[in-house]
């Protein structure tokens, strides 16, 4: 069951609410009709559940988010476990893993493994890091793709994920028409 069909099935908080209710101004009992509302989400997902989940949304303190993850250059699996080590140390409620280089899915599982706060991804990372490595292009990625990047993720024990939703076809005929140096990006 979700936080979500929780939050709407029962006038109990959840024992993530309870836990990320801890230092909010909001209380589990109205974070939990926060959830039902549709006015904050708790950052955890079943497969793995975060020691210390948060929740985002209306009448509650602004979060820290710290980002982390590899590239193609540099895909050092202990530099980026001391990233997260780092960030929470320094009290970051949640961490985002960016990785695009080595091996994204074990790496994304190990700092699953040794993450306390809620971890989110970018699926079209992983999307574009499998279509590479079965010698395709990026662009030729199918909507499949990145639905199946998605589940992975999710049953892996990902808390949130950005999806990126700004590409529309006027957009792109607008790059295809333009004279820039270097491919579209999200980051960098």
């Amino acid at each position: 069951m979700t936080q979500l069909e929780a939050a709407k099935t029962s006038t109990k908080p959840t024992d993530e609410m309870e836990r990320a209710a801890e230092g909010e101004p909001a209380g589990p009992a109205r974070l939990r009709e926060l959830v039902s509302e549709g006015r904050a989400v708790v950052l955890t997902n079943s497969a793995k559940r975060p020691k210390r989940p948060c929740a985002v949304g209306a009448e509650l303190r602004t979060k820290v988010n710290a980002n982390i993850g590899t590239s193609r250059d540099y895909a050092d699996l202990g530099h980026e476990l001391r990233k997260l080590a780092a960030a929470e140390e320094a009290g970051a409620d949640t961490v985002m893993d960016l990785s695009t280089g080595g091996d994204v899915t074990a790496i994304r599982r190990a700092i699953l493994a040794h993450a306390s706060v809620p971890v989110g991804s970018v699926p079209i990372y992983q999307a574009g890091v499998s279509a590479v490595a079965k010698g395709s292009k990026v662009v030729d990625m199918s909507p499949d793709d990145m639905m199946d990047a998605v589940r992975a993720h999710m049953a892996d024990g990902i808390s949130c994920v950005t999806i990126h939703c700004g590409v529309t076809r006027d957009v792109l005929r607008t790059l295809y028409k333009s004279d820039r140096v270097c491919g579209m990006v999200s980051r960098g």
